[in-house]
């Protein structure tokens, strides 16, 4: 049989494949005849498509024999399509099967080192020869780094002594030289890598490429560069702020946060960042501000109500409530016509938490002024909390009969604790 028929008979086959099916859909939704003559017209029906289909498949045949150009390029793409599925095909098995071994490797390394260090940390006797079979069984790059990973397991549950004799060990294998490679390699995750093993290590010769990633485009780069500076700093953990000009993101903020409390680290003045151009940098020492409420910074606050920022100003209203700034309530009184509704909803809030009857008469004025109902009501919760003369001042707007407002209501709910 020649190519020829054999694609013939292929074509028609398919053709017949799926001209069956069409007559079968169609014959569901038909009447049903009797059966002599739907047998007769079935028989019929079929040899006609038959003889139909024969003739297209022939045409189209006849097609490829005016055009050998067309079937050449065919066979070419069918030949690069088989050889392209062989060699991905290949290459997924050979790369699965050196992930394997990696895996196998891994573990084993794992458990040796395990037992190595600790030998070398907790058994005198034998910890020169756990040292020479560390230096044997490190020998290549990947046993490097699998070592490294765990020294740092090791130190970081590890602490005094016990943790120096890790960091000397890592010196006298001389590892630091690979952690040097990746904190100046050209692809940022190996400097991740990098940061984070001198850090541990506390090894400083790299802090100038460290600080060169405090601006980094990369996120991941730019947080492991903070953290890195704030685990090398001698002194002030929190130094690299002067140096960054990148928005400071609140996972950074947070992560940064976490960080001084894990270690214990001393905590600085944070009004030194008041002045910074980095709005976000800004910011966070207010948060931080408060957190540890930091005492004597109320001049410095009181200039921030001056930010030409917004939400700079906002923070600044929420730390003077949080750290009971009493002397910034007559320079928020004079802010709050100025202020949009967030910034006035929060300066109302610090007179919540920073109770002061000599303001009762700037709470009630908010009172009768303002129409904004969240307003009033933290403005009626503020003079309640002044205590008696407050109180005092609310029962009687309460149960005047000369003039109805709607804040009455408002403080009606304030009093009697429905509103909490």
């Amino acid at each position: 049989m020649s190519l020829k028929e054999t694609y013939l008979g292929l074509l028609l086959g398919l053709m017949l494949a799926a001209t069956g099916t069409m007559n079968a859909q169609a014959q569901e939704g038909m009447v049903p005849m009797s059966s002599d003559s739907a047998v007769v017209d079935t028989t019929l029906s079929e040899q006609e498509s038959v003889d139909e289909l024969s003739a297209y498949a022939r045409g189209i045949l006849n097609r490829f024999d005016k055009s050998p150009t067309l079937v050449t390029i065919l066979y070419i793409v069918i030949l690069y399509s088989i050889v392209t599925l062989i060699t991905l095909l290949i290459i997924i098995l050979l790369n699965r099967r050196r992930i394997q071994r990696e895996e196998i490797l891994h573990e084993y390394l794992l458990e040796r080192y395990q037992l190595l260090l600790m030998n070398y940390l907790f058994d005198e006797e034998h910890q020169e020869l756990a040292f020479l079979e560390l230096n044997e069984v490190a020998d290549n790059h990947v046993s490097r780094q699998v070592l490294i990973d765990q020294m740092i397991d090791l130190s970081v549950n590890l602490k005094g002594e016990i943790k120096e004799d890790i960091q000397k060990l890592y010196l006298r294998l001389g590892l630091k030289r690979d952690s040097l490679e990746k904190a100046y390699s050209r692809k940022w995750h190996q400097n991740v890598k990098g940061f984070r093993e001198l850090a541990f290590m506390n090894i400083r010769e790299a802090n100038e490429q460290i600080i060169k990633s405090l601006n980094a485009n990369n996120e991941i780069l730019r947080m492991e560069a903070q953290i890195a500076m704030v685990r090398l700093s001698d002194g002030n953990p929190y130094e690299f702020l002067d140096l960054l000009k990148k928005p400071l993101s609140l996972w950074e903020q947070v992560t940064l946060h976490e960080l001084q409390i894990q270690h214990n680290l001393d905590v600085p003045d944070f009004r030194q960042w008041f002045s910074s151009d980095n709005i976000s940098v800004v910011m966070f020492s207010l948060e931080m501000v408060a957190w540890y409420k930091q005492r004597g910074v109320g001049k410095e606050i009181l200039e921030l109500f001056e930010h030409e920022n917004e939400q700079v100003r906002n923070i600044s209203y929420k730390v003077c409530g949080e750290i009971g700034l009493k002397m910034a309530l007559p320079a928020m009184i004079k802010r709050y016509p100025e202020e949009n509704f967030k910034n006035k909803l929060e300066i109302l809030e610090a007179f919540t938490k920073v109770s002061d009857e000599k303001h009762l008469k700037f709470l009630k004025s908010v009172l009768d002024m303002e129409e904004d109902v969240q307003l009033q009501i933290e403005a009626t919760k503020a003079m309640e909390n002044t205590g008696e003369p407050g109180i005092s001042m609310l029962i009687k707007l309460m149960k005047s009969k000369s003039e109805y407002k709607n804040y009455q209501i408002i403080i009606r709910h304030v009093l009697d604790g429905r509103i909490y």
